[in-house]
């Protein structure tokens, strides 16, 4: 089973009450977080259906609906570039209800701010006040099936007391709802701070076709949207254009009051409509304009929480332009890059495990791999040498203070604090040899690359180097004599979880790194014992996760669509098996006993996971030979390890499974990001370039990037290009050291 995936179920089961307690709890008031405390919805993410909704109805009555969720509004909004469409009948013995629901990112924090409910409604004709619908809140986060603690549901109101007279056409209405006057109509109480549906529902059953437009839905108070504070126009505005999109940059301040800015473009020269809102915190817009040699005008304006805007700023403007493949792999590149630049924290420099998300939490895995793209951003002048050494001198600083735990860090930390964040329940307090392991693995490429006779860069290496030798590989077996390593280790809760690190899957890499260990090392015949054990515990953790025999012995020799397979656990798995233990250990030059080449290994379960999507045996919409990459991502069904096999497939495809592969399968990948850019680039393209996954089948598009998924597509790309992560990783010597010992436990592993 996927590590991660593991603990995640672990959390689900041992912390439901520690959520609940948790939303109680004062958060760190940074941007987003502040923002997403407000914001029940803004805007959809996906153009046809709005993904966080739900819509259903009862014969004779009707509500539109597409797959059971509420279309999306594009022509008639607040907020742009959308609103949410209502369109119902009310007839005698039928019900309708229309759901809006509070989008839960992950990790995002859970309470909300403010008492009274706010949201604007919008009708082409006018509706008599009696004829309006009903409103219900709920608390829980099954709408309204609450038939468990401590989901509950308010009485139903008809939405008409609330404005106080009919609705008339063609203009915008607010509707204000005091939250905590609504009396519960469950058996719990009803919880304001927790909101998490909107349910408009029927009325009277006049038999009429009604429209309502829906938008700007938000919680907060009277006093904070009345005060109108002074918004000045954002300056230093600049566009640059690309292949089918423009970028805009600016600087602005964000006093109190602000909430957000809007984005207004002309592509006649004269006429600017506004194509967007970006949130706070975030001065960086990426605009799909959908064909090359389009001209645009743009300018900006700040917002305020009641939607009062600024003056605009100055007016520039770009044009797209036909980009060959090299262009288009840098632009890939620096786009994803600014995921670990930009949107890095800002106190650690460290990367966060999501966006939007929880502004406090930074993930040690996803930063060890912002290392390496940092580095690729220096080569590719995204940013100048002396600004990456200074990104990585404050990263070093923030892990040099942070906990450690036997030399290694925790997978979570806070970045104002550096303090461990057991987010994966209570034994997750201390350290995470798989997640050390991937910021060791940056670090050290790190330390080659910033190795110049600069004094800053001395100091540097020589202090990656002590992090380095500080990390106790030894003490990760559990025992002395321990045939496995060990996933975690808490001072408080020992070896508790006691998960062993068995292959074949992402943890390679902390088995390389402890055997090339110039302190702390493992011998090498670890490798069999622990990485590609054949004992039964082995046999029956691979055939468990995967569901399957294949490969239960490490050794695989299956052929999947006439490709071989001489390692892999079922018909190879998820692809980020194929990434993270090889962003700077060079696939190329790892062999034992059971392949003799794992980048070409590597290959295969990238063309087994094409070949599967090509062949599509679930008939899932959206899949070919331009349309794959089974890995692992935050969907539609939240954190899951898709891969191609009748389980795990659920047709969502990550977009950083192909594009992470370039150099494994560069025509396939190219066709690939053609596909996801090009002709999807309006839903799959955005800030930090291609979006975590889409599910074509259920209509989902990801509204976050994932920290573990951006990064890899820079560093493999540049692999594919230039090498030089793997070369630059590769001229360690300890990475030499720990291949050396590897042939050497071959050798006796063979002879036995």
């Amino acid at each position: 089973m996927h590590l991660r995936y593991h603990m995640m179920r672990i959390a689900r089961r041992r912390a439901a009450w520690a959520i609940l307690a948790a939303a109680f709890a004062a958060p760190v008031a940074f941007a987003q977080t502040a923002y997403y405390r407000h914001v029940v919805f803004d805007n959809s993410a996906q153009l046809k259906l709005y993904w966080h909704s739900g819509a259903v109805s009862t014969m004779p009555s009707m509500l539109e609906n597409i797959d059971y969720r509420l279309p999306v509004e594009s022509k008639i909004f607040r907020t742009p570039p959308n609103a949410l469409r209502v369109a119902w009948e009310s007839k005698p013995n039928g019900s309708w209800d229309a759901e809006i629901h509070v989008a839960n990112f992950p990790n995002r924090y859970p309470e909300l701010s403010g008492r009274q409910l706010y949201f604007w409604i919008y009708s082409p004709e006018p509706i008599a006040a009696a004829d309006l619908p009903n409103l219900m809140l709920s608390d829980a986060r099954d709408s309204l099936q609450v038939a468990t603690f401590p989901g509950s549901f308010t009485e139903t109101v008809a939405l008409a007391k609330y404005i106080g007279a009919d609705l008339p056409a063609n203009r915008w209405t607010q509707v204000r709802i005091p939250m905590l006057e609504l009396k519960s109509a469950s058996v719990y109480s009803f919880h304001p701070e927790r909101l998490q549906n909107v349910i408009l529902m029927q009325g009277r059953a006049d038999g009429k076709r009604h429209v309502l437009i829906v938008d700007d839905v938000r919680v907060d108070d009277d006093a904070q949207l009345a005060a109108a504070p002074v918004l000045a126009a954002p300056e230093n505005v600049e566009a640059k254009g690309y292949d089918r999109h423009v970028v805009l940059t600016w600087q602005a301040q964000e006093p109190e009051g602000f909430d957000h800015f809007v984005i207004y473009r002309a592509l006649d020269g004269e006429t600017f409509e506004p194509i967007g809102i970006q949130l706070p915190g975030t001065h960086r817009y990426s605009d799909f304009i959908g064909r090359a040699n389009a001209k645009a005008k743009y300018k900006i304006a700040s917002a305020d929480a009641a939607n009062r805007v600024s003056a605009p700023s100055a007016v520039v403007s770009a044009a797209t332009r036909e980009m060959n493949d090299d262009e288009l792999l840098t632009m890939l590149q620096e786009a994803a890059f600014h995921y670990y630049w930009e949107a890095a924290a800002p106190n650690s420099g460290m990367a966060f495990e999501n966006l939007p998300g929880d502004d406090r939490i930074v993930a040690m895995g996803a930063s060890g791999f912002g290392v390496m793209a940092v580095l690729v951003g220096v080569e590719r002048h995204f940013i100048t040498r002396d600004q990456g050494r200074e990104r990585l001198e404050k990263i070093v600083s923030f892990l040099e203070k942070a906990p450690k735990y036997h030399g290694a860090w925790s997978h979570y930390m806070n970045d104002a604090t550096g303090e461990t964040m057991p987010l994966f329940g209570m034994l997750d307090n201390g350290g995470d040899i798989i997640e050390t392991s991937f910021m060791i693995q940056g670090l050290l490429t790190a330390r080659q690359y910033f190795n110049g006779t600069d004094a800053r860069e001395q100091a540097l290496h020589q202090r990656i180097s002590k992090l380095w030798e500080g990390v106790e590989w030894n003490w990760y077996r559990d025992k002395p004599d321990s045939a496995f390593l060990y996933w975690h280790w808490s001072p408080q809760w020992s070896y508790q979880i006691h998960h062993p690190l068995i292959g074949f899957n992402e943890s390679l890499i902390a088995y390389l790194l402890a055997i090339g260990s110039p302190t702390h090392s493992v011998p090498a015949s670890m490798y069999y014992s622990g990485w590609a054990s054949q004992s039964a515990r082995a046999l029956e953790y691979r055939a468990g996760w995967s569901g399957s025999p294949d490969g239960n012995h490490y050794k695989n020799e299956k052929t999947y669509y006439d490709i071989k397979l001489d390692v892999g656990v079922g018909s190879g798995g998820p692809l980020f098996f194929t990434h993270y233990s090889f962003l700077g250990f060079d696939p190329h030059l790892i062999q034992d006993k059971y392949t003799n080449s794992y980048f070409d290994n590597n290959r295969n379960i990238a063309l087994i996971n094409r070949a599967w999507c090509m062949d599509n045996p679930k008939h899932y919409q959206g899949y070919g030979a331009d349309a794959w990459g089974l890995t692992a991502s935050f969907g539609p069904n939240g954190y899951t390890t898709p891969a191609p096999d009748k389980a795990n497939d659920e047709g969502t495809i990550t977009l950083t499974g192909a594009l992470a592969s370039f150099p494994y399968t560069p025509e396939a990948s190219m066709a690939a990001f053609k596909h996801y850019y090009r002709d999807l680039g309006a839903e799959l393209w955005g800030i930090y370039g291609p979006r975590d996954n889409y599910n074509p089948t259920l209509h989902w598009v990801s509204s976050h990037y994932m920290g573990l998924n951006q990064a890899p597509i820079v560093v493999m790309v540049e692999n594919y290009r230039s090498g030089l992560l793997w070369k630059t990783f590769m001229s360690n010597p300890e990475a030499t050291a720990a291949l050396k010992k590897l042939d050497e436990a071959t050798r006796a592993e063979s002879q036995k």
